[in-house]
């Protein structure tokens, strides 16, 4: 880091971000991909994205602007679990390239290696940010998509300048960056969230509580890899000392590319005067407020690559259970504000839960040290320095 800190050169870069789904689609990844893009324009950098089509009411233009940042979406007729084909990918890919200085790409994706391929041929050099091991439900057609992925990353990893991380802890569990963690950098995903309202938050607390009984929080899909069953199997314990909580999901839940929805109905009948599901939220007041009207957020993934929404309940003032995971565990070791549980572990779960109801003002810190921690200045300034350090000469 020390060699690119010394980089004198302030040039407008032309930087092409490569990745399957953008704005308006709201996941970890395409949040953090697009504060990325949109910050580096506000510093007077050219950014255009090449993505998927996803939607047919999305534009197909390749010149339109998304908050100063180009947008360039792909038809994708043909759809293989989270994945999708396109074929003009190869090349609008390689047209792209030649016109910028740079390309990133965040993984996994199906179309690493041939990135990495046109990289070399159009001589841009190519920089990844991984955003966690792709975990798919088992099952032959997956496992195939897992290896076939894999094997793709590796030939883009040994092509590129270089890899980021969330995170150590994750680097180094990863089987994805283990390989490659002499080009590794931590670098911590861009956070940014706004100070809650402290009426609106009232309002759902109202809402939400049951004899001013606790509201446990979880954000995120209703995925098997995130394990949300696991929270609400832990009502079990937590009843026994606040039989009045209630738990309120924000996140999708009917997922196209899995069953896990349907097969977890007779747990969630079981508990359904319990559980309040509000579905995805998109405006990030809301989300603020969601967090804030929350007593503890938890999140009992079996994998997590950092679990961004960890910060953003932090930075509402929420405490957080997270299970074990290499990287998700990570906000909570570094801040204190919480308390970790055993993976897939329901007991476990509901009680860290309880100890953090039982004396909540023990797990919280300020705004100013979660944002301290959590940069978002300095995220966005690495990505800055890795690609002027990078960038073709011209």
């Amino acid at each position: 880091m020390n060699e690119l800190l010394n980089v004198s050169d302030k040039r407008r870069l032309k930087i092409l971000i490569c990745l399957l789904y953008y704005f308006p689609h709201r996941t970890g990844l395409t949040i953090h991909v697009q504060r990325v893009a949109e910050e580096l324009v506000r510093r007077g950098h050219e950014v255009t994205v090449l993505t998927a089509r996803y939607r047919n009411d999305l534009p197909r233009d390749d010149m339109h602007m998304h908050e100063g940042v180009r947008v360039v979406r792909l038809w994708a007729p043909i759809r293989i679990s989270r994945g999708m084909i396109m074929p003009a990918y190869p090349l609008a890919a390689y047209k792209l390239m030649k016109e910028h200085d740079v390309v990133s790409i965040h993984t996994p994706m199906l179309e690493t290696a041939l990135i990495a391929a046109l990289s070399k041929l159009t001589d841009c050099k190519l920089i990844i940010t991984h955003h966690g091991d792709l975990v798919l439900p088992d099952g032959l057609l997956n496992r195939i998509i897992r290896g076939t992925m894999f094997g793709m990353y590796k030939l883009a990893a040994k092509r590129a300048s270089h890899v980021f991380a969330y995170s150590q802890d994750y680097a180094e569990h990863s089987y994805y960056i283990r390989p490659f963690l002499d080009k590794t950098t931590v670098n911590y995903p861009p956070i940014l969230q706004p100070p809650p309202d402290p009426q609106a938050v009232a309002g759902l607390r109202a809402k939400w509580s049951h004899q001013n009984g606790p509201i446990i929080g979880f954000a995120g899909r209703f995925v098997e890899e995130k394990r949300p069953d696991l929270l609400i199997r832990a009502l079990e314990v937590i009843n026994k000392k606040y039989p009045n909580a209630r738990v309120v999901f924000a996140g999708e839940y009917d997922i196209q590319y899995e069953d896990f929805w349907e097969r977890q109905q007779p747990l969630v009948q079981q508990y359904r005067d319990q559980l309040i599901f509000l579905g995805l939220l998109q405006d990030q007041q809301d989300i603020a407020n969601f967090y804030a009207a929350c007593d503890v957020l938890a999140l009992t993934s079996d994998t997590e690559c950092f679990a961004l929404v960890q910060v953003e309940a932090m930075l509402s003032g929420t405490p957080v259970v997270m299970t074990n995971t290499p990287g998700g565990r990570v906000p909570v070791q570094v801040t204190g504000m919480g308390k970790i549980a055993q993976m897939g572990d329901w007991r476990s779960i509901g009680e860290a839960i309880v100890d953090v109801l039982d004396a909540p003002e023990a797990y919280r810190k300020s705004r100013a040290a979660i944002e301290g921690i959590f940069s978002f200045k300095e995220t966005v300034d690495n990505y800055e320095q890795y690609f002027r350090a990078n960038a073709r000469s011209r």
